[in-house]
């Protein structure tokens, strides 16, 4: 609601973000208050940041949000601390505590008169020295200092008679006499020892300062947590107006539903270019309907220009097989889906025309190839570990992407693998899952005829021109057949002399293993091991019953032949 608000407000949705900008981290320096560490100039700019608050909540209650108010109420009660810091730190206050400069001037009377002793020393030997010349009557009198005898007076020889009784000589040179006074000594301790009787004044006022600030940190974490929230809230309202983000509707059944989703940072970078794509997904028993009453309404989240929402009462697979050409974009794909999902739990409006879920517990990913070489574990072997605290700890209100299980072992194993592990993820954990794999043969999971009614396969549409194939980066149902990896090789410049040797390769590899031939018959068996179980046994343990039990002499062909075409009936019938 209130990132609608903003949306709907530009005026003080700007309000907001110019006050922001001129507000520090807030949560930093009350940390580093919290632990004694903070320095004058961070708590400085605390205090500026504290007086920037009053323009701020006021956009926010001018926003008539509930969320915007509770926000503003946690900003309150910081005045007082915010004009204690203001009217005592110096605008300029140093980094370090030590070297004087915290305070401003006025804002205690002994740390005035020290600094006025330690900038004021040039005038006031000036006077002092005009006015010795005077009472004395010598012209020719001079103040000086060195490092060994400190502040003197210096009195030429030839007036060496009109000396007063209260000097007291100090040094004899050769043609002068140097003497000093009690006003003069008294003066040198103060210039001496202000500058550092200053800075631990200073110091210990710092220091005091600090302690009054403690009972403050409560409040000051209060605002610290809503000023982030404020600023989290504004950035995605803005954001969402610039790229035509829209408001994600949550429902009560696991549903995933992404109409022309795009991946949030390559379309940013990408801009126009980028191609968007939908995604259905649901838990089993979840369709595309939702009951009015459970739903948030799609008027209220939708655009003025949106097309109405598309609704079915068929079933959506709960598990996407994503196949298709390397670099034609399946990784992106089952990514911006997560990452969609992600800034909708997050309460960020999301790059797409609708979207519509069910909340989703946690998202489990395994994607990419990494090894830990420390601990002794290959690629496979994290592979293996990662995809293993999936299955043991999704649920049917997670959403998985897998990337590619199963490539870093041999064919087999890792088809097999592949295969078991969809299979679980579908009819045992029933979560929302999308698959980008090469194995094509895993599509049969999702063959309309053959397959898991849970399993549905979706591919990334290319285009081939002569030799060359075009990226429409689009994804559509159904499987693909082919990966194109010669033609990425081209792509990525592998030399034509392998291309071809990997092209004959690949031509005699497809017609030794065709894939019609050896089509995988597992599918078909796990659907018919799915339905529920019969009273009686099976069609294909009755035949084999039978033939135990038959006395082939005794059967003529006739006979033979009856049961033959009734066997035959009954294994069609299942």
């Amino acid at each position: 609601r209130l990132i609608a608000a903003l949306r709907d407000d530009n005026r003080r949705r700007e309000d907001i973000r110019a006050a922001l900008r001129e507000i520090g981290d807030v949560d930093r320096m009350v940390g580093r208050l919290g632990v004694q560490r903070t320095t004058p100039r961070e708590l400085r700019a605390l205090a500026d940041s504290l007086l920037r608050l009053p323009p701020l909540r006021d956009a926010l209650r001018g926003l008539h949000a509930a969320p915007a108010d509770a926000l503003a109420d946690h900003l309150e009660g910081l005045d007082e601390p915010a004009n204690l810091l203001h009217e005592a730190l110096a605008a300029d206050a140093p980094l370090a505590m030590r070297e004087g400069g915290i305070f401003r001037d006025g804002y205690h009377e002994e740390l005035d008169r020290l600094r006025a002793i330690s900038r004021d020393g040039a005038s006031w030997l000036s006077e002092y020295q005009a006015r010795e010349s005077e009472r004395t009557g010598i012209p020719s009198l001079k103040v000086g200092f060195n490092r060994v005898f400190g502040y003197y007076i210096e009195i030429t020889n030839a007036h060496r008679q009109r000396v007063p009784d209260d000097y007291v000589r100090k040094q004899t040179l050769k043609n002068a006499e140097r003497y000093i006074t009690d006003e003069l000594k008294r003066y040198e301790s103060e210039v001496l020892s202000a500058e550092s009787r200053a800075n631990e004044l200073e110091y210990d006022m710092f220091v005091s300062l600090r302690d009054r600030l403690m009972p403050y940190i409560p409040r000051l974490q209060q605002a610290a947590g809503a000023l982030a929230a404020v600023d989290v809230l504004a950035g995605w309202a803005e954001l969402s107006l610039r790229r035509g983000f829209c408001r994600p509707e949550f429902v009560e059944t696991p549903l995933l539903e992404i109409e022309a989703g795009r991946h949030p940072v390559l379309d940013a970078t990408l801009e126009k270019n980028f191609v968007p794509n939908d995604a259905q997904l649901a838990a089993p028993g979840a369709t595309g309907q939702e009951s009015p009453d459970r739903a948030v309404s799609v008027a209220e989240t939708a655009e003025p220009s949106d097309p109405p929402p598309r609704e079915t009462s068929a079933p959506l697979p709960s598990l996407a097989l994503i196949t298709g050409p390397n670099m034609a974009g399946k990784s992106t794909y089952i990514r911006q889906v997560a990452l969609l999902t992600l800034l909708a739990h997050c309460g960020c409006w999301v790059p797409a025309r609708r979207m519509r879920l069910g909340l989703v517990d946690r998202i489990f990913t395994r994607v990419g190839a990494s090894d830990e070489l420390a601990r002794g574990q290959s690629t496979f072997m994290v592979e293996m570990l990662e995809t293993a605290n999936i299955l043991h700890n999704a649920s049917p209100r997670s959403l998985v992407i897998l990337d590619e299980i199963g490539r870093g072992t041999s064919t087999f194993d890792g088809l097999s693998l592949a295969w078991a592990i969809t299979e679980y993820l579908a009819r045992r954990v029933r979560c929302r899952t999308l698959f980008a794999t090469h194995y094509h043969e895993l599509t049969e999971l999702g063959d309309s005829d053959h397959g898991l009614e849970e399993v549905a396969n979706l591919n990334v549409a290319v285009r081939e021109y002569e030799d060359q194939i075009v990226f429409l980066h689009r994804i559509v149902p159904g499987a693909a057949d082919r990966s194109y990896g010669l033609h990425v090789a081209k792509l990525a410049g592998v030399p034509r002399e392998v291309l071809d040797r990997a092209n004959t390769v690949l031509n005699e590899l497809e017609k030794t293993f065709d894939r019609e031939s050896r089509r995988p018959v597992l599918a078909a068996m796990q659907r018919r091991r799915k339905r529920q179980l019969r009273l009686f046994e099976e069609p294909e343990e009755l035949i084999v019953r039978a033939l135990r039990e038959m006395n082939v002499d005794e059967v003529d062909p006739a006979q033979a032949a009856e049961r033959l075409r009734k066997w035959r009936a009954m294994l069609s019938e299942s």
